[in-house]
């Protein structure tokens, strides 16, 4: 699956530290050979991302991301309670 990513994910990205980004960079070709593997705990998120997907970095980062014709567009990278609040 194709990836793109918006200015907000760039700028959450570059904050994190060097090994969630290393995390990431393996989650990211997982889900980009199979974006239901169990691994990546891909699901619906509602309030205030309705219509949203989110997929699991690590226990508490999550990347959301958004489907838009067959690509998948990452918006925002962090952890649940910076995400949720």
């Amino acid at each position: 699956m194709e990836v793109s990513y918006s200015n907000s994910f760039r700028k959450d990205y570059k904050k994190l530290d060097s090994k969630i980004r290393g995390k990431f960079q393996i989650k990211l070709r997982i889900f980009q050979n199979d974006p239901f593997n169990y691994v990546l705990n891909n699901h619906s998120i509602h309030h205030p991302y309705d219509g949203c997907r989110s997929i699991n970095i690590t226990g508490d980062i999550r990347a959301l991301y958004e489907l838009k014709n067959n690509m998948a567009h990452f918006f925002h990278i962090g952890s649940h309670s910076e995400l949720y609040k």
